[in-house]
């Protein structure tokens, strides 16, 4: 199962909340679900793609109105193609009911309303891209109009979405890793988030490690080439009458980076009689190197 169907299935679960926010969960599938029979007028269509919507407002409608409506799949009358899930209110008296207990406005929400409103619209509309290979979090709105109240919603959550027309639809996104973290939560998707929040943890160990070995790797990379030009310089004096006329603590550093071509600055430095620093070691090794580059250019 992808992440996003394990969010679903959690969210789908999510039960025992107040009756005011069972109508807002209802108003965000049949915002994003719902439709009205052209065949006849007043009759309430929920259809879906995602089977855990349609039976979130099948269960929804039992414990709110005490209406239990079976729903069915691939219902030729509705849809054209795919495997999709319908449930049908068919007395427009009911369905009237229903559309005006369902009505919502972000004014008359209360906090916990808003959150199952969201928790509606990405059981509908949602997904979440696995959080080992990126972060995204989007819901698909029909118009601007339902994008930019979900947006409303979000925000007074301190959440900030972004809207991107996707063909004929508004995609709200978020990509900020801890912003999509309180967006689980907020929807009482807790079980998703701690496994959202593991992977990131894990995810960032990864990148931490990859960092400081890549960093690693190119300092040894400097430190070899540097090493490198070192002893070639080195060579180049010992072919000149230079090398021979050294003072005896730069020949002692010209034997040691030669003999041991892999020393670091450190290990030179106690190689050498009397030990000295790194900072003494660099100094001889760039007195060194320019000497050669004197003797490159035939001034010695």
């Amino acid at each position: 199962m992808s992440f996003s169907g394990k969010i679903k299935d959690e969210l789908e679960r999510v039960s025992g909340v107040p009756r005011h926010c069972q109508l807002a969960e209802m108003a965000a599938i049949y915002d994003f679900c719902g439709k009205h029979s052209e065949e006849e007028e007043g009759k309430m269509v929920i259809s879906s793609e995602n089977e855990l919507a349609v039976r979130k407002y099948f269960t929804l409608l039992g414990k709110t109105f005490n209406m239990y409506k079976d729903y069915s799949e691939n219902d030729p009358a509705y849809i054209k193609k795919g495997s999709y899930y319908i449930l049908e209110i068919d007395d427009s008296k009911e369905a009237g009911e229903i559309r005006s207990a369902i009505r919502v406005t972000t004014d008359s929400m209360r906090s916990c309303c808003r959150r199952a409103y969201i928790r509606g619209a990405f059981l509908a509309a949602g997904s979440v891209s696995n959080p080992e290979k990126s972060y995204h979090l989007e819901i698909v709105c029909q118009d601007e109009r339902q994008a930019l109240f979900l947006a409303e919603l979000l925000d007074s959550f301190e959440i900030e979405a972004k809207t991107v027309i996707r063909k004929k639809y508004h995609v709200l996104y978020v990509k900020d890793g801890t912003k999509i973290v309180e967006t689980l939560n907020v929807m009482g998707a807790h079980v998703a988030l701690m496994d959202f929040e593991n992977m990131r943890i894990l995810k960032e160990m990864r990148n931490s490690v990859n960092r400081k070995v890549n960093c690693e790797t190119a300092n040894i990379g400097k430190t070899v080439n540097a090493a490198q030009r070192q002893i070639e310089d080195i060579k180049q004096l010992m072919k000149t009458d230079a090398y021979r006329s050294l003072p005896p603590a730069l020949k002692e550093m010209a034997d040691l980076r030669v003999a041991y071509p892999e020393a670091t600055l450190k290990e030179l430095g106690e190689l050498s009689t009397p030990a000295i620093g790194k900072s003494g070691v660099n100094h001889r090794l760039r007195k060194l190197s320019g000497m050669a580059e004197q003797q490159k250019g035939g001034e010695l």
